[in-house]
Formats: structure tokens, C-alpha cells, sequence
């Protein structure tokens, strides 16, 4: 059965008041009670039986397309002003916020999926898709059906299903729930940003447990200020209630602030100090990492001071889900990452060791470069290839660049997603950040599969090639056009086609 077929074959159908048994209404137009069998965003997928939402967005607005959603036949509108012109066989309802609105009502149309498994989110700047990932694939391992919604795929035990968002619109979101809820999955994992705490995306879920992973310089582009970034995050812990657990990395400066409102149990996981879950670094070696996890001797396959928090936070959200400590401890240690995560690849013949990483903010970007000066030998050279996102944040351009300059031998600044901006002019900015005693170990090469070209032909024997960026994006997006490029492809290419 298709995607679409399961999904229609299961769509459920209720009287429109039933949906807006959770919604506070301003008020409404019309005096019918339609029956409702689908609901949308889209004022292109309305018709009969479809309740249309009029959502104000950063670059569009709803409300623009409500005439258009009625001629094709919506039965009701949500909106948060109402139009001019009205119908009489609409229903128009008018609400203090259609976001808000729309996920309550998704969440009863779709029959409160959230509430039928147990449901953990993970937030964070960095370590949010290896966490959700971890979890997916540990309680697997541990004999659940499991779901799965982060940035790399969307997953129903080991069906995969594509993702578009770090977290689905609400609609979208409540319906995986309820096709994971048919499945028989007991747990689902699913990575929270902050647009979708803002946008109420995950407003009417029930949340078993969440957990802060840390918080750097991000998405400004979206939320203006670091402290509304930081109140994003903080709102999804706000939101928890008192049966659920709040699991906060205790060595990140803000993560004894996400405890502070919430109504949730507040527990913590710390490498340096006390903390609920405390592990003791020993070794963090090419090999992996070797950790005492609550005076449990331990040895992990994944690399990095970051993965051991990574691994401790599910460590501690298994825990706190009721699993066996020594049960867990015994399954991560043969678990791998997400992909594009700190991804090795080694070239067959030269030995040089290939790292894909989607490191794409300042603090992600020196992590990856302290693990690898960690576990490099001094023999052993570094080329980064980097770069930065076209219409986001743009503060943090020149930091990357004077990040990579600091943790590498040789630096080649590229293009990453340029989106709608000049590749040159995201280039020029990361140049400003290059200090001038490291101006003659930083090439700029535009084309990102020219730049991996070089890195590699720069590279020799044993040397450590860093690709920073994009991790397991199989894309590059240009001018609105996304075309197929994978930087773990591309680089295995070069290794190929160099002779390395």
C-alpha cells in the first residue's frame, strides 16, 4: 500500500464542532456544522469536507488565499481576521492564533496520537538528529516498534519516510503520530526546533520527556535575538506537564534554565559534576570513546567529547523511560551515529581519512575540530572544507571561518546551500573573519565539488579531510532550485578520480 493510500484509507472524519472542542473562538460566521475529513494549509488542497487554515508566515499570509480555498470548496475557514467577502455555505471562524488553533485541532482530528505512546523530544542547537537517532535505534534494539521524526528521515520502526522539516507542521506531525500509533509503536522520538515550538507546531502533544541537548549561536536570521532563541527552546520545556520528565545537559551554562517553570520532573546529566546521570571521561580515541557511566565501566563505537553528552542524554532518557541501566549501556555500545554525523570515510589507497560532518554553526563546527585534534596523530594533517548557508543568519559567517583557520593546516572556504544570495558575497563575508597570519592557508573556491577536488589533492597520506556543512544533505540549493549533491558521495569521487 502507497504512502497516500494508507493515509486516506485511514483519514478519519468529525463534525467541525468536535475539532474545535480545544480552541478558544473569538467567533464564527455561518451556522453549519460540516463534517470534516481532511485538513489543510495549502488552499490548493482544499475542497468539501476540508477545514482551511490561514496562517501568517514569514513570507506569505494565509489570509490571502482564503478566497481561493472556498472556491475550490473548503466547508470551513480559521483565521485569525476575518475577510470581506464571506460565503454562505462556509463556516468562517475566527481565532487569536491560527497556528494554535490548527494544532489543537489536528491533534483531535487525528484522536490525540501523542497521548497513545510514549513521546520524547529533543531540543537543542547541535545533537538533536544523533539523539532522536540513538533513541530510534536503541529501543529497537531493546524489541519496541519505535518512531522516529528528525532532520535526516522520518521512520516507523524501519520503514523510512522522507523528511522536509527538523519538525513536521502540525498537521502533518499529528498524522505520522496516528500512522505510528497503527503501527504498534509504543515510543516515537522526535527532534523540537525552536521555529516549531514558536509556530506551534507541537502545541497539543503529550510529551513523555524531553531533553536539552545545549544552545549556541543559531537561527538568528528567524528569531532576531539570542534570548528569543533561548526563550524558544525554554517555551517547549514550559509546555511539559507533571508526569512527564525534564532531562537538561547540566554543563551547558542554559541548562538549568529550561528547568526552571517547567511543571515536568527535573533531572540533569553532567561530565563534570553532580547530576543525575554523571559519566567520567577515560578515553576518546579514534576508536571511539571509553566512559564511566554511573560507575558503569563502558565503550562506545562513537567518536567525540559531544557523543559522549549525546550518549549520556539517552543513556538517561532510556533510564528515565523505565529500561535496565546495564540493558542500555550493553545496546549503545555497538551503536553507530546518524548519518552525517562525524561520518567517516577512508580513501582505499592513501589512507586519508574522510570526515562528513553537518556541522553548520560556530559551536558545532569547533567541536568537530576539537574531537579531531584529540584523536589526530602529529603527523597527521587537517584540510576543512566550509562554508555557510545563503539567507540565514549572517553574524555567524566570519566565525566559521576564523573557527576553521584555528583547527586546520589548510582551510577551503565554498559554498554550502547558497539559496537566493551571491555565493560571493557569503564567501567575502567568511573571508573577513580569517586573521592575517592565516591568510596563506585559506583558499576560496565557490564550486563545492571544485573545493572537495582540492582539498583532497591537497591532502597526503594519512592526513584528515574535513567536510563541514552539510552532513547528510543529498542537495544543494541555488536560486530556488535544489540539484543532487552529496558531500560523502562527492568526496568518495575525488578519492577515486585522484587515486587516493
Amino acid at each position: 500500500m502507497t504512502d497516500s493510500a494508507l493515509t486516506n484509507a485511514a483519514s478519519p472524519t468529525h463534525p467541525l464542532s468536535a475539532l474545535l472542542a480545544d480552541v478558544a473562538v473569538r467567533r464564527q460566521h455561518g451556522a453549519t456544522n460540516p463534517i470534516i475529513q481532511a485538513l489543510t494549509l495549502d488552499s490548493r488542497q482544499a475542497g468539501p469536507g476540508t477545514v482551511f487554515f490561514a496562517l501568517r508566515g514569514a513570507q506569505t499570509d494565509g489570509h490571502q488565499f482564503i478566497g481561493k480555498a472556498v472556491a475550490l470548496g473548503a466547508a470551513a475557514v480559521v483565521c485569525e481576521e476575518m475577510p470581506a467577502e464571506q460565503q454562505a455555505d462556509t463556516l468562517y471562524i475566527e481565532v487569536a492564533d491560527s497556528a494554535t488553533a490548527m494544532a489543537r485541532m489536528a491533534a483531535t482530528f487525528y484522536g490525540h496520537p501523542s497521548r497513545q505512546l510514549k513521546l520524547v523530544g529533543i531540543t537543542g542547537t547541535n545533537g538533536k538528529t544523533t539523539c532522536a537517532t540513538l533513541l530510534h535505534k536503541l529501543f529497537r534494539e531493546l524489541g519496541y516498534h519505535v518512531g522516529l521524526l528528525s532532520t535526516v528521515q522520518n521512520q516507523i520502526d524501519e520503514e523510512v519516510i522522507p523528511a522536509t522539516h527538523t519538525t513536521p507542521d502540525a498537521i502533518r506531525l499529528n498524522e505520522l503520530l496516528a500512522r505510528m500509533v497503527r503501527a504498534g509503536c509504543t515510543h516515537t522520538f522526535m527532534e523540537v526546533s525552536s521555529h516549531a515550538v514558536v509556530q506551534h507546531r507541537v502545541t497539543g502533544l503529550r510529551f513523555a520527556g524531553g531533553i536539552f541537548t545545549n544552545l549556541s549561536h543559531d537561527h538568528l536570521d528567524y528569531h532576531g535575538t539570542f534570548d528569543n532563541y533561548l526563550r524558544a527552546k525554554k517555551g517547549f520545556f514550559d509546555a511539559l506537564d507533571k508526569n512527564a520528565f525534564a532531562l537538561t545537559n547540566a554543563d551547558d551554562k542554559r541548562g538549568p534554565v529550561m528547568l526552571q517553570n517547567t511543571a515536568a520532573a527535573r533531572e540533569t546529566y553532567s561530565l563534570r559534576g553532580p547530576a543525575t546521570f554523571r559519566a567520567r571521561l577515560i578515553e576518546n580515541a579514534v576508536h571511539g570513546l571509553h566512559l564511566d557511566v554511573d560507575g558503569r565501566d563502558a565503550q562506545f563505537r562513537l567518536i567525540g567529547v559531544f557523543n559522549a553528552y549525546n550518549l549520556l542524554a539517552v543513556y538517561g532518557a532510556a533510564v528515565l523511560l523505565g529500561e535496565d541501566a546495564t540493558e542500555v549501556l550493553t545496546v549503545l555500545s555497538g551503536l553507530t551515529s546518524a548519518p552525517g554525523r562525524f561520518e567517516p570515510l577512508l580513501a582505499p589507497k592513501s589512507r586519508i581519512t574522510g570526515i562528513v560532518d553537518y556541522a553548520h554553526t560556530p559551536d558545532a563546527l569547533e567541536n568537530v575540530l576539537s574531537t579531531i585534534a584529540d584523536i589526530r596523530q602529529p603527523s597527521q594533517q587537517v584540510i576543512t572544507v566550509v562554508g555557510c548557508g545563503g539567507n540565514r543568519d549572517a553574524a555567524k559567517r566570519p566565525v566559521m571561518a576564523n573557527l576553521a583557520c584555528q583547527g586546520s593546516a589548510r582551510v577551503v572556504l565554498t559554498s554550502d546551500n547558497p539559496r537566493f544570495e551571491d555565493p560571493n558575497e557569503i564567501l567575502r563575508q567568511m573571508q573577513a573573519g580569517v586573521q592575517a597570519p592565516d591568510l596563506g592557508k585559506v583558499l576560496t573556491i565557490p564550486d563545492r565539488r571544485e573545493a572537495i577536488k582540492t582539498a583532497v589533492a591537497l591532502a597526503q597520506p594519512g592526513d584528515i579531510v574535513l567536510v563541514a556543512g552539510k552532513g547528510h544533505e543529498t542537495y544543494q540549493e541555488i536560486q530556488g532550485v535544489r540539484a543532487e549533491f552529496d558531500d560523502r558521495k562527492v568526496l568518495a569521487e575525488m578519492f577515486d578520480l585522484l587515486g587516493k
